[in-house]
């Protein structure tokens, strides 16, 4: 990827058949009222669609022509600029006239007099259903914005899982809706940005379309952090221009070798991306120069034997760092990119990155899942990579959420969950390898390898030696699932099950128990969390409340729910116990009381401390979280109070404990201020746990702490200390 990468073209480099002329256009295309836009993408379309099929896309073109006609965007141009980008990306991707067709008509039915019906006469049924599933649920009403996003991503979702091409347009309109995101104002810009770079970046990520993802990464930071990404962007092409001739350098000794021993390849120069660097200077804490130092390459051949071939000729050019080989063809990633990875020492010792990889790796790169909906010659069979085959396990796992998750949100969190997975790779006893989300246990891994041994695990070998089945795996690890035919899913695997299909699994197991089973499982989990207090021994005017406040008709449907998982105990537990005025275990020695000594841990959002109005979170799996009651990451959730827990802060006990929180200052650099920052906090009597810093603008920096401290009281007098120090502009607690 050497030189500059337009942020309007896709440039995937993939051959093209040999076509016929295409077609002329109908009268009704040539009255059009907005003609000269489309020549472009039918040029494009032409490029690669046969001649009898260009009609088609004509056909699309002229009717979301006519319905947008007279609308404008926000910047003045005619809206049907926007389907028309939309579909030119599409396009770019090679994919089949039905995703061109539904990308020109995906505003539609949505903006204008065209419905579904429409679509559906004039272009069959599976473009309708694309353009439903592309759809925005604009026409039904929402208590708020949140909860309209939430649906229509849920919707997007579950569209996507009964068509991919759904969100392969999602993403097209996304791309395009970021590139001419200036003419909005700000909030509505940093609001758009921040979906995109949450949401979409993964999507993208998780289906191995590099190209359109690395795009959305870099148009969403232009977009939340202007000066930021000018600033970089303005650096790493004067470091270009710098480097130009070490580059060279490096790359003749690349090909000359390759060209002693007759390997043929492309050898190019690999571009370092502004959000990529930036990622890198926060998580890492490295400086720009530690980044751009470190000189990245690729190696593209005919097929798989000639990369380990051409790494075999690197690592005797150059000298290999110790454990920086990564081989991403034998373990593909979890998004199906292929590639070997090796770090070497250059001339002169300069840090080197290179890439080998096959032509049809690097097309998959920029590709992935979109590959197996590309425009194909008749009788051929659509592309089968692993990029599609892990997306259909990916989709697979979401209908197995969607059928055990309980509400919409919790339908979105599990799948944005399932986004971001840090992933681990095991081995079976026969050598096959599975990827797994990191914190999956051996349960998770059983029904990985198929249901019903998920449903029949008593145990598990860890690499020869047994295993509990509530402990997290590592990568590397072989796993060996111990079964018993009479064997049967656990409850209790459900707090440590951390993968959407033993989750849905398990649940649809416990749903399938008789009544009767759920009522004793129900009672004996309810008992257990009562401590103390036997639930027969209740007066029914006390059961009576809590059976009112939790709708139930009666006490063996509350404890089917709770057996089921529908319903957790702690809140009835809590309930109860509230009703007969008496508390379920001794919290004596706990700085919060209100937990039922139930496990807790502090929330890493905003970090509570004594002094606080605190409230807990109940998340199944983790027990209880301490959260600030002003938290904003619980806002959203307040609305199922059955979630929450009262709770409040033992003074007494907490005085005896330390507890951790964030603070943020914002200052300008000089030499020596970060250990007058270190003298002022150990002088409050307090000590920093991390720090870390990021450049704000200029020659302003944010350090961001973590310090030590009894309560609230301690942290003001913190605070006190650090602002009294020249140079610091701004300090405030995280949170």
């Amino acid at each position: 990827m050497a030189g500059e990468n337009k942020q309007d073209t896709l440039n995937l480099d993939i051959p093209v058949q040999e076509i016929s002329a295409p077609p002329a256009l109908s009268r009704d295309v040539l009255n059009a009222p907005n003609l000269e836009f489309y020549w472009s993408l039918r040029d494009l379309v032409c490029s690669y669609l046969p001649a009898e099929k260009i009609h088609y896309i004509d056909k699309a073109f002229e009717l979301a022509d006519r319905a947008h006609d007279g609308q404008k965007r926000a910047s003045g141009e005619p809206y049907i600029t926007h389907p028309l980008a939309v579909a030119t990306i599409v396009a770019q991707m090679h994919l089949d006239v039905e995703t061109i067709q539904a990308a020109l008509l995906h505003d539609t039915v949505e903006d204008t007099f065209i419905n579904e019906k429409d679509i559906e006469k004039n272009f069959g049924p599976t473009v309708q259903k694309i353009v439903n599933g592309v759809t925005k649920l604009d026409k039904l009403r929402f208590h708020d914005y949140r909860e309209a996003q939430t649906e229509n991503f849920r919707k997007m979702i579950l569209a996507m899982t009964q068509d991919i091409r759904v969100i392969l347009i999602k993403l097209a309109d996304r791309t395009h809706n970021m590139r001419t995101i200036g003419s909005l104002r700000p909030d509505k810009r940093i609001r758009i940005a921040k979906e995109t770079l949450d949401v979409f970046v993964p999507i993208a990520n998780r289906l191995g379309i590099s190209e359109i993802k690395s795009e959305l990464e870099e148009l969403g930071m232009a977009a939340m952090h202007p000066m930021r990404y000018r600033v970089l962007k303005s650096a790493v092409i004067k470091a270009r221009k710098n480097r130009k001739e070490i580059v060279n350098n490096i790359l003749e000794n690349i090909r000359g070798r390759l060209n002693e021993v007759g390997i043929e390849a492309r050898v190019l120069g690999r571009e370092k991306r502004v959000y990529s660097i930036y990622q890198k200077m926060v998580h890492k804490e490295l400086q720009f120069r530690e980044i751009m130092d470190v000189y990245g390459f690729r190696i593209i051949v005919n097929d798989v034997d000639t990369c380990y071939r051409v790494l075999g000729q690197m690592h005797n050019l150059f000298k290999p760092r110790p454990d920086g080989f990564k081989d991403y063809i034998a373990i593909p990633k979890i998004n199906g990119y292929q590639s070997l990875h090796t770090s070497l020492i250059g001339p002169h010792g300069v840090p080197i990155e290179i890439q080998i990889r096959t032509e049809f790796m690097d097309q998959m790169s920029a590709r992935g899942v979109a590959a197996h909906w590309s425009y194909k010659e008749k009788g051929s069979e659509p592309t089968s990579t692993t990029a599609q085959k892990n997306a259909q396990r990916w989709i697979n796992n979401i209908l197995d959420l969607q059928q055990s998750s309980a509400s919409s949100r919790e339908f979105i969190e599990g799948v944005k969950n399932d986004l971001y997975p840090d992933t681990i790779f095991v081995f079976s006893p026969e050598g096959k390898i599975y990827d797994l989300p990191s914190g999956a246990t051996p349960v998770d891994f059983a029904f990985a390898v198929h249901t019903d041994i998920g449903q029949h695990c008593i145990g598990a070998r860890v690499n020869h030696r047994m295993f509990p089945l509530s402990h997290a795996l590592e990568s590397g690890q072989t796993v060996e699932i111990i079964t018993s035919p009479s064997a049967q899913p656990n409850a209790i695997w459900l707090s440590s099950v951390v993968t959407p299909r033993a989750r849905s699994k398990i649940r649809q197991y416990l749903k399938s128990l008789k009544a009767q089973e759920c009522v004793l499982i129900g009672r004996r989990l309810l008992q257990t969390s009562l401590k103390g207090v036997h639930l027969d021994e209740i007066k029914p005017e006390h059961l009576s409340a809590v059976l009112k406040e939790f709708k139930e008709p009666d006490l063996n449907a509350l404890l089917i729910d709770i057996a089921l998982g529908n319903i957790l105990t702690v809140i009835v537990a809590k309930r109860l116990s509230k009703e007969i005025g008496k508390k379920i275990a001794d919290e004596k020695t706990l700085p919060i009381t209100g937990t039922g000594g139930l496990p807790y841990s502090f929330a890493q959002c905003c970090m509570p401390i004594p002094g606080d109005h605190i409230i807990a979170h109940i998340s199944p799996g983790k027990g209880l979280v301490i959260h600030n009651f002003n938290c904003s990451n619980i806002r959203d959730m307040a609305k199922d109070p059955n979630k929450f827990l009262d709770v409040s802060w033992d003074r007494e006990v907490a005085a005896s404990m330390d507890f951790q929180t964030g603070l943020r200052i914002e200052l300008e650099n000089r030499q020596g201020i970060l250990s007058e920052i270190s003298n002022a906090v150990d002088i409050a009597g307090s000590q920093i746990d991390s720090i870390n810093s990021e450049i704000k603008e200029g020659k302003v920096y944010i350090i961001n702490l973590t310090v030590t401290v009894r309560d609230r009281l301690h942290l003001a007098g913190i605070i006190r200390r650090i602002k009294t120090i020249p140079n610091v502009i701004k300090i405030f607690r995280k949170r």
